[in-house]
């Protein structure tokens, strides 16, 4: 294609609503508030992205309505009339006019290779050094609520097939009872399932230290970010002191951040998102600090839909050091199709739509039928 000029910037916010509600420490929610940014190549192409946060602005600071204001207001101009190509110009300028905004950014940089690997005809891994693997484990995130709950539904999950790994989130009780439930939790699921804990930075280093290696004892496999995001000389004071995994999110949103917890083995695994470190390329320059570092990389979730869920998914599969599966499982919460053709997820794997961009197509119909009025 030989016109790759954006001629338009378009932004629709959504809100998809979940099977059950989902549960973090801090909140919870029934519906996943969404923001497509769509980007018209004057030549007939439109590429999409996704801006989305799990739960709201409590985790990074922004929301689906702050991603919209600063993309139509600041980053929209910066785009138009520009080649779809040139990524890195475009970047450059847009972080001359806007800080920070990751979740922002991470929608209009997916959007734009999503466009320019459409116009190329050939799919976004492409764009990110290749393929290394076709599909990535899933891990099922569990909530907040009751043991008996959770057994029930993880125990439906693995009869069907769908999941053998676990994520519970911790954080919204008492220490004590929280370690409880989740002892309970473990014991159920011994010898049939993995379990993993994410604490959503709610405790604090003395904390951790009392009660992390009662989940070890009950056999957890990894524990994720249990301090704040700042406080990094405590994460790495705990992951010296457990035996078992411990895994950086909050505390690591870029290239920088990656660095600075390797020089310190704050973590033993890094949660890789588009979403949170502004979109494919500073991934993917986190996920290449890790493996300098060797250091595995996890696709997480912000709780996606399809388009974010799939984006992270090519990323995923493009670099070599993403080893340790991922928690996309996004769309498998959300109670309404986005797609034409929805995501294959098989044997407790996600795996790669074939075709060019993104190699998904979003529904209209259910795109109108979410959109907010």
């Amino acid at each position: 294609m030989s016109d790759l000029r954006i001629d338009r910037v378009e932004t629709v916010l959504l809100d998809i609503p979940l099977r059950r509600p989902h549960r973090f420490a801090r909140t919870s929610m029934t519906a996943q508030p969404v923001l497509y940014v769509f980007i018209h190549i004057a030549g007939g192409v439109t590429g999409v992205g996704e801006g989305v946060v799990p739960g709201g602005p409590w985790w990074g600071g922004e929301s689906v309505e702050t991603m919209q204001l600063v993309v139509e207001q600041y980053v929209a101009p910066v785009l138009l009339g520009r080649q779809v190509d040139d990524i890195g110009s475009i970047q450059r300028d847009i972080n001359d006019v806007l800080a920070a905004n990751l979740y922002a950014k991470a929608a209009v940089e997916v959007a734009l290779h999503d466009a320019w690997a459409r116009c190329l005809n050939v799919p976004v891994h492409a764009l990110l050094g290749g393929i290394s693997r076709h599909a990535i484990p899933v891990t099922w995130a569990l909530g907040t609520e009751p043991a008996p709950v959770v057994v029930e539904e993880a125990l439906g999950k693995i009869d069907t097939g769908q999941h053998r790994s676990f994520k519970l989130k911790m954080g919204a009780q008492a220490p004590a009872d929280d370690v409880a439930r989740v002892c309970e939790i473990a014991e159920k699921l011994a010898g049939v399932a993995g379990v993993r804990v994410d604490l959503n930075s709610r405790w604090d280093l003395l904390t951790s230290l009392t009660y992390l290696p009662k989940l070890v004892d009950a056999g957890v496999e990894l524990i994720e970010q249990p301090v704040p995001a700042g406080e990094v000389a405590a994460l790495t004071e705990i992951n010296a002191a457990l035996p078992i995994p411990v895994m950086a999110d909050e505390s690591l949103r870029t290239p920088g951040d990656a660095l600075r917890l390797a020089r310190t083995r704050a973590a033993d695994v890094y949660s890789l998102k588009t979403t949170k470190s502004g979109g494919f390329r500073a991934a993917r320059a986190i996920a290449d600090v890790a493996a300098a570092a060797g250091i595995p990389c996890h696709g997480g979730t912000s709780i996606e839909s399809p388009i974010g869920t799939v984006a992270s998914l090519h990323l995923a599969c493009a670099h070599p050091g993403v080893t340790w599966g991922s928690e996309l499982f996004g769309p498998l919460l959300m109670a309404e199709e986005m797609l034409v053709e929805p995501l294959r997820y098989v044997d407790g794997s996600l795996h790669l739509p074939v075709g060019p961009g993104l190699g998904v197509e979003l529904n209209a119909d259910k795109v109108r039928a979410f959109t907010r009025s």
